[in-house]
């Protein structure tokens, strides 16, 4: 029985963690699907922590009360239904519809004009919406991401259970030396779901997202398009689908088992996973086998919270985990994104990317910093070393990140002239020329072609173009008159439906920049499982707990909530061209200045590792006081305490060798 309840909270971590990596794979395609900016969507990404945040402390303190297999399968349910309902709007939101200016001049019997006559009234303005007015009224009739927003936060408050509740069903009914055994291989398999989830985001991101509604020679943009929008819906249906199944096995699982007999005879007990010993003069006022009423424990909370917050070496990292934890959080939330925008790679090419290549090195380094850990016995002096070091050196290989950069792609009116010399401009006038100001073009639409010349047109309209020829991806635009402003042969006065490819030097980066990023997110993560040992071991044992609940509300409050948000609208800042929803007003960014997309991006990510690193040198100050402190303390109460106190820092490795796996909880697994 025991064995399958570690298998089916095995399959409920896999569940959560496929789930939480599939909604960060499909961001991008949620902006373009809902038209909202990148802040909107860190909003949605952090929804998860407030759902967590909402019950944590109910159900860690009243959920062991109860049938804990029963409420772990609750909140599988609670996680799947989130799941659904995220899914839910694209079933009541209608077919996507694009802003395209090849739908208004071209229809099944014959070929029109992209570029329609103007009057003089109307020689600089734009060209009115041909949309119908009844759409409109239905599309502005909710905001349809709130409910991708609400099933988030329900998938949040599904989870809260599942970590808390299943690794103390663990510890409470495993023989003490295979505890940490059964939560490592529950913590290992819970790794391989953000591969999971990021390789189906891979594939549903290549299906059409209205596949099975529209004939797919109607949709005249590929995967590699800014508007295109994948199947993002099929996957949360089918990880609603196993998540709901992975609550199937808690409800055939007893409230409790037999207890071990050995349970309290290993040497491997909380006596001896701790740094600080207790003083001998040290009274324990409640002991567990001594009960205490809800007043005397109110009572004593106030004193051992001071006790915990007076204690610098703890707080001092704390911040530094805090600060950390922003930096990786927003980094990892839109690096899918960064990697679509700056790389031009598509949707589905970058989530393949961090599933198959990314994560698996993360999981890599997780583990290896744990064998560091035990094989060279580290204690905490040599594991507050063993972190800082494998942090500063993926620090300085992430400097390099700044060289691998990419030019923007030529874009005419925003990134270069329509006469080829290049110049930002951030103004909407700025897409009109004397080449098409005889077309009534619109500034507003995105429909871009690619001129004979190389350089991108925002729509053929504004490329002047006066013919067209073909059909759906096949259509070819004639006569483009801003196209021969650079190209002096009149016989190449033609474009095509989509962006002009990126240069080729900027192909050649890309490999560089994945091998750099596996061996930079491999050794930072090998000072992972060490830097969490140094937060634990630096607090006394009748404080732990409190210390790691205090560590966990403070990373997902400051840290999970906010980087995505923030991350967001500083990106959100980097965007040239910005598109338009149904009913006016501001859509989801379409190009971005690229590099001051890498600037702000990389430049937030390294500042925020700046920052911790400054708190890191006066922590080393504190931390070596403290040691010294300890040893003076434990060499006046006699030579053999000293001596037992050194041991103890040592043995303490192999009990809490996989404690890291009890903060990481299902979702935060995606933020490899």
């Amino acid at each position: 029985v025991f064995s399958m309840f570690v298998a089916a909270l095995s399959f409920a971590y896999f569940a959560n963690a496929l789930s939480g990596s599939y909604m960060k794979s499909t961001i991008t395609q949620l902006e373009r699907r809902f038209d909202i900016p990148s802040y909107l969507i860190g909003i949605i990404d952090g929804s998860f922590e407030m759902g967590n945040l909402l019950v944590i402390a109910f159900v860690s303190y009243f959920g062991a009360k109860f049938h804990r297999p029963k409420i772990i399968a609750i909140g599988c349910i609670l996680m799947s239904f989130g799941t659904f309902l995220i899914a839910m709007p694209h079933f009541i939101i209608g077919r996507y519809k694009i802003e395209t200016s090849v739908r208004w001049s071209v229809n099944s019997t014959n070929n029109l004009s992209p570029c329609p006559a103007s009057s003089e009234s109307t020689r600089a303005g734009d060209r009115p919406s041909i949309l119908p007015s009844r759409g409109c009224e239905q599309d502005s009739s909710v905001s349809m991401w709130i409910y991708v927003f609400l099933g988030n936060v329900l998938r949040g408050i599904g989870e809260t259970p599942v970590q808390p509740l299943g690794i103390s069903y663990i510890d409470d009914y495993a023989q003490s030396e295979n505890a940490a055994l059964y939560i490592g291989c529950v913590q290992t398999i819970s790794i391989i779901g953000p591969v999971f989830g990021y390789l189906l985001g891979s594939l549903c991101a290549k299906i059409y997202v209205d596949i099975g509604y529209v004939d797919m020679e109607t949709v005249t943009f590929t995967p590699g398009d800014a508007r295109w929008v994948g199947a993002w819906w099929l996957g949360y249906l089918i990880a609603g689908t196993i998540t709901l199944m992975s609550a199937v096995p808690f409800w055939f699982l007893p409230k409790s088992l037999p207890m071990p007999v050995d349970k309290h005879d290993t040497s491997c007990t909380p006596e001896h996973t701790r740094f600080i010993k207790d003083s001998p003069t040290m009274e324990h006022k409640f002991r567990p086998e001594e009960p205490a009423n809800f007043h005397q424990m109110a009572k004593k909370f106030v004193p051992t919270l001071r006790s915990l917050l007076g204690n610098p070496v703890y707080i001092t990292f704390l911040c530094v985990t805090i600060i950390q934890f922003n930096s990786l959080i927003g980094m990892v939330t839109y690096k899918p994104k960064y990697i679509e925008q700056h790389y031009g790679q598509s949707t589905s090419k970058a989530n393949f990317v961090m599933g198959m290549i990314n994560i698996p090195a993360v999981a890599l380094g997780i583990f290896s910093g744990g064998v560091v850990m035990k094989k060279f016995k580290l204690g905490i002096m040599g594991a507050a070393k063993f972190a800082f070091g494998t942090s500063l050196l993926g620090y300085f290989l992430s400097l390099f990140f700044f060289a691998m950069g990419c030019e923007n792609t030529n874009v005419a009116g925003i990134t270069v002239s329509y006469t080829g010399v290049e110049g930002l401009s951030y103004q909407e006038q700025s897409l009109f020329s004397d080449c098409n100001l005889g077309c009534l073009c619109s500034r507003r639409e995105w429909d871009p072609v690619c001129g004979e010349n190389g350089i991108t047109y925002v729509s053929p309209c504004l490329a002047g173009c006066t013919a067209s020829s073909g059909s759906g991806r096949n259509m070819v635009f004639d006569n483009c008159r801003c196209v021969a402003l650079v190209d002096t042969q009149p016989s190449n006065l033609t474009a095509t439906l989509g962006q002009c490819p990126r240069r080729d030097s900027c192909d050649k980066i890309f490999p560089y920049f994945l091998a750099l990023s596996v061996l930079s997110s491999f050794i930072i993560s090998l000072g992972g499982t060490p830097g969490f040992m140094l937060l634990v071991r630096c607090i006394k044992p009748e404080l732990k707990s409190l210390a790691l609940g205090i560590y966990m509300l403070a990373t997902r409050t400051l840290a999970g909530i906010p980087a995505p948000i923030y991350f967001g609208a500083i990106i959100d800042t980097t965007c040239l061209k910005w598109g338009n929803k149904m009913c006016g007003g501001r859509g989801a960014c379409r190009i971005y200045n690229t590099s001051a997309y890498r600037i702000v991006y990389l430049g937030l990510t390294l500042g925020l590792r700046t920052v911790s690193f400054l708190l890191c040198i006066s922590g080393f100050a504190l931390l070596k006081r403290h040691i010294k402190r300890e040893e003076k303390n434990a060499q006046t109460n006699g030579s053999g305490e000293l001596e037992s106190l050194r041991k103890e820092e040592n043995s303490s490795i192999d009990c809490e060798q996989f404690i890291p796996a009890l903060d990481c909880n299902s979702d935060r697994e995606s933020h490899l």
